[in-house]
């Protein structure tokens, strides 16, 4: 069910009927009684705040284009829909750009090194166990011309298992382990296995 009037919209959706409160808005100069457990836009500060979502799923997407390209008006598709204008704004601009209207899924910072050059880092890496994260981004960057920190290396090689590490021969001994050994030696000198 939608209501309009004034530039105001508000959408009834299927709920339960557990605690259903009412409430009125006006519209047109007439009150209208609406649910608040069911709406998805709520009234504030005498105009219709629009619900947020999460996401957009490909059917609402392709109306939004599909209105937009019959001549409807960005405003005209974010009342109808209930959908924010910088919503539909932007997706229309994508659209617009690459003809694309599915999702970008990508989150966070993008990453500064490409799958082949972490592959080239972990390669130079195991051909030349000793050279060290700041060697490796040199020669990364002489390579390839991306520069990255030394922290980046560590990181990309650590993901991968290599580590730094020192070859160490043997833990060494203090006086007192030596002691401490001996007389276990000399305790279980006689068992057998």
């Amino acid at each position: 069910m939608q209501i309009t009037g004034n530039h105001q919209m508000a959408r009834i959706v299927r709920h339960n009927d557990e605690s259903v409160r009412e409430e009125y808005i006006r519209n047109g100069g007439k009150e209208v009684k609406l649910f608040t457990s069911a709406l998805k836009a709520f009234q504030c500060n005498n105009r219709i705040v629009m619900a947020q979502r999460k996401h957009l799923d490909e059917f609402v997407r392709g109306r939004i284009i599909g209105r937009l390209e019959c001549g409807c008006t960005q405003l005209e598709v974010s009342e109808e829909l209930g959908i924010a204008q910088s919503v539909i704004s932007r997706l229309w601009q994508r659209f617009q750009d690459d003809g694309n209207m599915s999702r970008c899924y990508s989150t966070g910072r993008p990453r500064v090194t490409t799958p082949n050059e972490d592959r080239y880092l972990a390669v130079t890496a195991k051909r030349n166990r000793r050279s060290t994260a700041s060697d490796l981004s040199r020669q990364l960057s002489s390579a390839t011309g991306t520069t990255v920190s030394r922290q980046t290396v560590y990181r990309r090689l650590g993901h991968i298992g290599l580590y730094a590490r020192r070859p160490v021969r043997c833990v060494p001994l203090t006086a007192t382990h030596c002691r401490l050994r001996l007389a276990w030696s000399r305790e279980h000198a006689l068992w057998t296995p």
